[in-house]
């Protein structure tokens, strides 16, 4: 999630309805200029008994963000805390019960975003190591009840603690249980926005399949191949879902805009500090009318902070944000950008990805996302296809989109090699989640514990 930690140097007023949709007009970019970024989040666990560390205990959350400073990542503070590093390879954050988060750089290619993860991971690992620490690559955690996770020091969670209770029965379990790996890309235009959220959102299911990863909950299966995905539709129904009106002619930044004002607000961020505006209309603030804080109008920066607290399957900002995907393992982290720069950033493949599903209704649409966290690649498509299949036929389109950038490496290796683990799944029908069920059943013998040194980092 976002980190704010100070208010910002120059920052304009809201003045009119124009101001609101320039911000996202304002992340058109020329193809040349098109950027990956890659986000991943991860658990973090003790070695000695796999509790989840807090931020102050010895060796703890604290202690592990002092000991990255070593590679020279930046400590970012709110109050007294640390709460988020910066570097070069972007930003490390915290999100509610410790999971630890790399939030990417804006990288030219598929190979920088696979230096980028490993050298994360080796930085991570070696801290760890010294700190008694691992970390898991999973959708959810496996065997932790909530009341046995840590509450990290930021304002804005305090907030979202307090609320998510009020508007649905899982957001908890969204905040402390929960992992996920997104990919940010860029756009050309209002026109290039649109379709690549239509796309990307019709097959952000495919990509829950794919990625599946959360079978276990407290310790035994839960029925499910991404529980992580099965929490978004109880989390609450202001902030999440599939976005029908972005199918429907006329879609485009007004529209969007549209939308997030009729999301609640969950604070303001002044003077360093975090104001509970949870359930307060955003429309009010514009009028001056914010119970909070009367006679105020907000700045461009409360509204880009608002539109970190919508949670749709693809959310836009000055980039979109593809956010299906579960946690997974370390070749997974490379695999979903590929799966999605293969589609988006390529003309023909774009156009190809769109044939295939501009003649889903709004009922295919919620059909498949309701089927997807409990079937995988089983569910079916509106002609009877199964995820499996489809998942063939799109993986095709993503290579070739990829090998038409010719984006290589020293070795002259284009970027299709990061799809091969997608390939495999696929092929295999078989996602991450089923191998771990295979395991629990088989050789593990129901000895979920075996799960920290299978899905381990």
């Amino acid at each position: 999630m976002t980190t704010r930690t100070a208010d910002a140097g120059p920052d304009p007023l809201i003045e009119s309805r124009a101001d609101l949709i320039g911000l996202f007009a304002r992340g058109e970019k020329t193809k040349d200029r098109w950027r990956i970024g890659t986000e991943h989040e991860k658990f973090v666990f003790s070695t000695t008994d796999h509790h989840a560390p807090s931020y102050e205990e010895k060796g703890g959350i604290h202690a592990l963000m002092i000991g990255l400073t070593k590679f020279g990542w930046e400590p970012v503070y709110e109050g007294e805390n640390i709460i988020a590093l910066s570097g070069p390879d972007g930003a490390i954050s915290l999100e509610p019960a410790g999971q630890f988060e790399l939030s990417g750089a804006p990288l030219e290619n598929l190979h920088e975003t696979g230096a980028e993860t490993a050298r994360h991971i080796a930085q991570v690992n070696e801290i760890g190591a010294k700190l008694g620490m691992g970390f898991l690559g999973l959708g959810f955690w496996p065997d932790k009840t909530r009341a046995e996770l840590p509450i990290m020091p930021k304002g804005r969670y305090e907030i979202m603690l307090r609320h998510m209770p009020r508007v649905g029965s899982l957001g908890l379990d969204m905040m402390l249980r929960t992992c996920t790996i997104q990919t940010n890309l860029d756009y050309a235009s209002e026109a290039d926005m649109v379709k690549k959220f239509r796309v990307s959102l019709a097959l952000q299911p495919l990509a829950t399949a794919l990625f599946a990863n959360s079978p276990f909950t407290e310790g035994k299966p839960n029925g499910f191949l991404s529980y992580r995905s099965h929490i978004w539709t109880d989390t609450d129904p202001h902030r999440t879902g599939m976005l029908p009106f972005v199918f429907e002619d006329g879609f485009g930044y007004e529209r969007y805009a549209d939308y997030m004002l009729g999301v609640p607000m969950y604070f303001v961020f002044r003077d360093g500090k975090y104001i509970d505006a949870a359930g307060l209309d955003f429309r009010d603030f514009l009028a001056g009318k914010l119970s909070v804080l009367p006679g105020e109008t907000p700045r461009i920066a409360d509204w880009s902070d608002h539109l970190s607290t919508a949670f749709p399957e693809v959310r836009l900002k000055s980039f979109l944000e593809m956010r299906g995907a579960d946690g997974g393992p370390l070749e997974t982290i490379s695999a979903l950008p590929a799966f999605w720069v293969g589609l988006l950033y390529d003309d023909q493949a774009l156009d190809a990805a769109w044939d295939e599903v501009k003649h889903w209704t709004i009922e295919d649409h919620r059909r498949i996302r309701a089927e997807v966290p409990k079937l995988g690649l089983a569910a079916t498509g509106p002609r009877g296809r199964t995820f499996q299949q489809l998942g063939k036929q799109i993986l095709e389109i993503s290579r070739r989109g990829l090998a038409a950038r010719r984006r290589l490496n020293a070795a002259g290796d284009d970027e299709t090699g990061f799809l091969a683990p997608l390939h495999e799944i696929v092929e295999s029908g078989k996602v991450p989640a089923q191998r771990l069920l295979d395991l629990y059943h088989g050789a593990w013998g129901g000895d979920l514990s075996r799960v920290y040194e299978t899905a381990r980092y």
